[in-house]
Formats: structure tokens, sequence, C-alpha cells
């Protein structure tokens, strides 16, 4: 956990910044149940990702962290492309995605090497103009919540 919050506030020194490291809490509880990730590429786009406590699971964190991430790089960063990818036997990310509103393009062999042997990924991607802000999630340019 420590590497990833040096590695956060190192990308959050950077200039110009690429890397946005956020820790994900639930409403009025400062406790720490996830993280979640955005790093921007080329071509006005971004790629995201998450990682949420197992006991959060399947109450909604995770598509709330999406249409966050999604505000993020559309209303303050001015993206026009977000994507995410997952294991394809993560289900259950594969329906959080979707429920955000992201379309999947596709699949990636090969792709991540993990556990000694590779892996294929599943690919998503959200374009500035299918997205549509969340009730309760807004982040304008000023970066204010």
């Amino acid at each position: 956990m420590q590497a990833i919050v040096d590695r956060s506030i190192d990308s959050a020194k950077a200039e110009p910044r690429t890397e946005y490291g956020l820790a994900v809490t639930r409403h009025g509880d400062r406790r720490l149940i996830g993280y979640a990730r955005l790093a921007t590429e080329p071509q006005q786009a971004a790629t995201i990702g998450f990682a949420l406590h197992p006991a959060e699971w399947g109450k909604g964190q995770g598509t709330e962290v999406v249409h966050l991430l999604s505000a993020l790089g559309f209303n303050l960063l001015g993206l026009h492309r977000i994507r995410a990818a997952r294991s394809p036997l993560n289900e259950a990310s594969a329906r959080t995605l979707l429920r955000a509103g992201m379309t999947e393009d596709g699949r990636i062999r090969d792709h991540v090497f993990v556990n000694g042997a590779w892996r294929d990924s599943i690919t998503y991607s959200l374009l500035e103009h299918e997205w549509a802000p969340a009730d309760g999630v807004q982040v304008n340019r000023q970066g204010k919540k």
C-alpha cells in the first residue's frame, strides 16, 4: 500500500501531470475502501483502473468510481476517450464497466504476464460524446467535486 501512496504523491507533483491516483472512501466515512487511477495518454485519451476491498464488492462502489474517473477525464482534463481493461475471469468488472456506460471493444491476447503466465484482457472504452454524467458525481474544471 505504501508504494501506491508514494507513487501517487510523486505523480501529483509531476509536470506535466499524467497520472491521478485517488483514495476511495464511502460517503461520509474516511476509511479507505479502495484505490482508483487515471493515467493520461496521447491523443486526449486515458486509461482507468480501480481496486476495491472485497467487503465492498457488489454495492455499486465500482460503478461510482468509474463515473468519477470519467467526470475527471472529460470535465477536468478535456479528454476524448477513456479506456479500461479487465481479466476475462472478472465478470463483476464487466458488469461494472458496462453499467458505467462503457462499451466492450474486444480482447487483447496475451496482454499481461500474471503469476507466471500470459493472460488476455477484455477492453472497454467510453467516448466524450457517449458520456452522461451520473447523478451526484460532478468534477468541474476547477477540480472540485
